[in-house]
């Protein structure tokens, strides 16, 4: 796993941000930045997957095969491919790479940590492949970040950030829609670039394809595991998974519409892609889930807008600072909170579950 790299010296146009600040960046909780977790590993190390045993099996072959062994080790021609960012979109590009470099490695700490607290070969197994996909992402975001003139200290962030402590089963909501829908972006944006390449603004979007069906995979793991154990899937755990739709949808939402000029470098409107995103993940969770969430609906889009319009509010006022300011904001999060259980209750659509458990990444 890549250290904290030095700035390069060659790199063209280095934004005045160093790389304490982009590891800062990285170590600070927001309710939009991707989070570091733990676990219950006693309750993980008594997973049983026998009801999926075939399909298990066949899934960890594919992972033996290891068909990415070579694809983020090749050397990377940024000043050949790179095009002139503006300060606004540098900084929009670093954020949303430092995101992804974050996200990358909360998945191999937490998959590194439960493999070496578990005894249950399975699990290992399964873990061990997960945690070396996801170093390798890591790093290869990593580079990418050094050739801007930044780099994340991963070893720093895996010490300093804090952990949040998730149930076996909220890992497996979370995490399978975290891959999901990680392959859902990486994949609509890999294929709106072959459609513009003139848009291609960066290198590293060549290597979406490959990198997202990674994610893929993991997500697949995750079905089986949480399709192997049924009862995940009934009652009351249901709200949760319901729960845990929203909260990521949402979060996307908003994210994404912090960085306006990164989606109109490439070409995109960012509330068309969103629902784009929304809609092959609701596609794709079908395979799992016993319910989706209406992201047609004229009225859950509209929730999601206005928890957008709110999170620019707030942060206009955290901008502004002092007291009133501050009151002002505590209203408006109590605004979001309501419109977020509102949401929340927006009918949902029931799923049978099919048969058979493993999908292919064909979007």
């Amino acid at each position: 796993m890549n250290q904290m790299a030095a700035i390069d010296s060659n790199a063209d146009n280095k934004p005045e941000t160093t790389t304490n600040d982009t590891t800062a960046q990285a170590v600070k909780d927001t309710l939009l930045a991707p989070r570091f977790y733990k676990t219950n590993y006693a309750e993980m190390d008594r997973l049983d997957v026998n009801p999926v045993r075939e399909e298990w099996d066949k899934m960890l072959a594919e992972y033996a095969a290891d068909n990415n062994h070579d694809h983020f080790r090749g050397e990377v021609d940024y000043d050949a491919e790179m095009h002139d960012l503006s300060p606004e979109l540098r900084e929009e590009f670093v954020d949303f790479l430092v995101s992804s470099i974050t996200a990358e490695y909360s998945g191999c700490v937490l998959y590194n940590e439960i493999k070496k607290n578990v005894d249950n070969k399975d699990v290992q197994d399964l873990m061990a492949y997960m945690a070396r996909d996801e170093s390798r992402h890591a790093g290869f975001i990593n580079r990418a970040l050094k050739h801007l003139g930044v780099a994340v200290d991963l070893g720093f962030l895996k010490r300093e950030k804090d952990y949040t402590y998730f149930k076996p089963k909220y890992i497996y909501y979370a995490t399978y829609l975290s891959e999901k829908i990680g392959y859902a972006r990486y994949i609509t944006i890999f294929r709106h670039l072959e459609k513009h390449p003139e848009k291609r603004f960066h290198p590293i979007f060549r290597w979406f394809q490959e990198w997202c069906n990674d994610e893929f995979r993991h997500g697949e793991s995750l079905a089986l595991i949480m399709r192997a154990n049924p009862h995940l899937l009934r009652g009351y755990n249901k709200l949760w998974i319901r729960f845990f739709l929203l909260a990521v949808y949402s979060t996307m939402y908003v994210r994404d519409h912090t960085r306006p000029q990164l989606y109109h470098a490439l070409g995109m409107d960012p509330t068309e892609f969103d629902f784009r995103v929304f809609e092959i993940t609701t596609e794709i969770s079908r395979q799992v889930f016993p319910l989706t969430l209406d992201t047609d609906s004229p009225r859950f889009r509209a929730g999601l807008e206005r928890l957008r319009e709110i999170n620019v509010e707030i942060q206009a006022l955290r901008q502004r600072g002092g007291l009133v300011s501050r009151v002002k904001r505590l209203g408006l999060s109590a605004a979001a909170g309501l419109t977020f259980v509102r949401l929340y209750l927006h009918p949902t659509r029931s799923n049978e579950i099919p048969a058979e458990p493993r999908l292919a990444p064909v979007w």
